[in-house]
């Protein structure tokens, strides 16, 4: 799937927002956690959860993507984007079930609060420019 840039962004800081927020998944409380971490606190748990999504949104099938709606994955695509990119790790099957099933809320968290994909025809340069 290409993503642009803005919506890998908008991906990554609304997962990390969730994890900042701790157990609940209400996004009112991430986003107070989020704004009550200092700067370099927030780098280090973007770049965290940056390393857990990315790689998984990068791997995703490509489908097309109507202007004006969401990309939309089934659980079965997300699952097997995740297990393509978790790799080989030299822990036993309930741990790496454990992890699975984390990086898949993870991603669908990111996927969940993915901007509305704009109509690159409908863009209008003003004259001045």
């Amino acid at each position: 799937m290409r993503f642009t840039e803005h919506e890998l962004t908008v991906a990554v800081t609304s997962a990390a927002q969730v994890v900042a927020g701790g157990r609940s998944l209400r996004r009112d409380k991430g986003e107070a956690a989020w704004e009550a971490m200092s700067r370099l606190d927030r780098y280090h748990l973007l770049e965290a959860v940056g390393a857990q999504v990315l790689p998984v949104l990068l791997a995703l099938p490509d489908v097309d993507v109507p202007a004006g709606t969401r990309p939309t994955f089934t659980d079965e695509q997300v699952a097997e984007a995740v297990t393509a990119t978790l790799g080989e790790t030299g822990v036993g099957r309930m741990r790496r079930r454990v992890a699975v099933t984390a990086r898949v809320s993870l991603v669908r968290t990111a996927l969940a609060q993915l901007p509305v994909r704009q109509d690159p025809d409908a863009l209008v340069v003003p004259d001045h420019l």
